[in-house]
């Protein structure tokens, strides 16, 4: 099982914590994988971009409107966190929902 997400993030450090055998890959660090991505935005949609983040708001109003795999190409911590793989299944975000398909 992969984590991507940030370790400032309060919610990936939440998902860590809770989740064994699991290994983190910082996304400012380590990026995201192009394919991995694109299999993200194909099952999440737009749902795959943190609106509330503070890069979105430092977005200008062009280039929200860029295609949103290549501003998550150049700018990773737009990424809604965490993205899970596990075993080629992707989970987004901690919720309730995520947890118990996760943790049982």
């Amino acid at each position: 099982m992969i984590l991507y997400g940030l370790k400032t993030c309060d919610t990936c450090r939440k998902a860590l914590k809770s989740l064994l055998e699991v290994e983190f890959r910082d996304v400012r660090i380590d990026g995201v994988p192009q394919d991995l991505l694109k299999s993200a935005y194909a099952q999440f949609g737009n749902a795959v971009l943190n609106t509330r983040s503070t890069t979105w708001r430092g977005l200008d109003a062009v280039e929200r409107e860029r295609d949103p795999l290549d501003l998550l190409a150049e700018h990773p911590a737009l990424m809604k966190r965490p993205l899970i793989d596990h075993d080629g299944v992707l989970f987004l975000g901690w919720t309730k929902d995520v947890q118990e398909k996760l943790l049982g």
